[in-house]
């Protein structure tokens, strides 16, 4: 008789149908990766084979196969929408330290600053120390909303043009009402530093030629920080123009108001030069920056995050880590579009974006599902031909039954 032979059948294709309705299903789900039915035939064994005129006994549903090709990359805008462009998945853990695997990356923040999916699950990353170099240690990536420690000013830099044509200028400075009095200067330069606290505090350079005829390439360079002056030295210059001496101006400064005691600051005027050209401020640099409050985000391709300060600094404050499996057909599916490592996937291989085969990082996009519609339903339409085919065969094999049963 057919009728298991067909029913198998039939079963089989009403697993092609459902497995077909959930890759239509999940169209519009962010990083669904599609699968598709695979059979096989059935036969009738002994411990001696199966004979040459052996007829089949039906199909089989052996499995659903995962399709883990590239979805198309749609742009958000939303800087914690992360696209994965290639291989790999984003490793997320749960509360308990378990690891789960997705190509899903629609992010935010929760409210301890943890980067986090719709589940809850932890996005993992490589943690940054203070200075924004990336460590080894692996852990969930959080987004500190804190404010950030200043840091005090150490070295500030000038690349000056001295005006070689400039006359001498009087040197010596009287204190009028307890305040230096700073009308012997040929130039002068002013830009903030700041103290351990965060504080601004305004550090001016005030430049005056020496006597052309005894000394035509010395200047003298005082220093005053909030109106007190805090160092006098004599810088050199080559017959050519170029800087000779001192290689720093070293001062050791007391802000007050608690701040600490003692800042060393290492002024540094060894690019600037000495031409026949008006007096010019190429670039000044200071190593300081004030407290600030995260402004937003940037990712790069790599997967190292950026913090942006209202402060006006940036550094790097993590960087996300993808795995990638020898076998990724060996995933278990878990739903929510994540799959758990199993012995057949093999363990995960975890990498920095970009290396050792791992696709690279699209902020601001979102991996759409990889389902292709018409290819879905021109499987569905085939399904259902051989769902009533097989259907139409059981109907014959009842014929011939009933043929059977009313023989006289």
């Amino acid at each position: 008789m057919s009728f298991n032979t067909a029913l198998s059948g039939i079963r089989a294709a009403s697993g092609d149908l459902g497995i077909i309705g959930n890759n239509i299903a999940n169209a519009n789900t962010t990083g669904f990766k599609g699968s598709r039915a695979e059979f096989g035939d059935v036969y009738a064994a002994s411990m001696m084979g199966a004979p040459g005129t052996a007829i089949g006994q039906g199909v089989r549903l052996r499995g659903a196969a995962q399709h883990f090709g590239q979805g198309n990359i749609s742009f958000t805008g939303n800087a914690l929408d992360i696209a994965i462009n290639g291989q790999g998945f984003f490793q997320l853990s749960d509360a308990s330290g378990a690891s789960v695997y997705s190509r899903a990356g629609n992010f935010h923040l929760d409210r301890d600053g943890y980067v986090v999916n719709s589940d809850g699950l932890f996005l993992m990353a490589r943690e940054a120390d203070q200075n924004g170099a990336i460590t080894g240690g692996i852990g969930p990536m959080r987004i500190d909303t804190s404010y950030a420690q200043p840091n005090p000013t150490s070295a500030l830099s000038a690349n000056l043009n001295f005006d070689a044509r400039s006359g001498e200028t009087d040197s010596s400075w009287a204190l009028i009402g307890g305040v230096p009095d700073p009308a012997g200067y040929n130039s002068t330069t002013t830009t903030s530093i700041y103290d351990s606290q965060g504080n601004p505090h305004d550090i001016t350079l005030y430049y005056s030629k020496q006597d052309p005829a005894t000394n035509p390439n010395s200047w003298t360079v005082r220093t005053m920080i909030d109106g007190a002056v805090q160092d006098t030295s004599t810088v050199v210059f080559n017959d050519d123009g170029s800087y000779s001496s001192p290689a720093t101006i070293n001062l050791s400064w007391n802000p007050g108001g608690g701040a600490t005691p003692g800042q060393a600051i290492a002024i540094d005027l060894s690019k600037s030069t000495q031409y026949g050209s008006d007096f010019a401020v190429n670039s000044i640099y200071q190593d300081g920056f004030s407290t600030g409050q995260i402004l937003g985000v940037d990712i790069d391709q790599e997967g190292t995050i950026f913090a942006r300060y209202t402060n006006g600094q940036s550094r790097s404050i993590g960087q996300m880590v993808l795995a990638n499996f020898a076998n990724e057909q060996g995933l278990q599916p878990l739903g929510d579009t994540a799959w758990a490592d199993t012995n057949a996937s093999g363990p995960p291989i975890v990498g920095a974006p970009g290396t050792s085969g791992l696709g690279s990082i699209q902020s601001g996009a979102l991996e759409e599902s990889n389902v292709d519609l018409t290819e879905q339903l021109v499987k569905m339409i085939v399904a259902q031909r051989n769902f009533q085919a097989n259907a139409q065969t059981i109907q014959t094999e009842d014929t011939i039954t009933q043929t059977i049963i009313n023989l006289r």
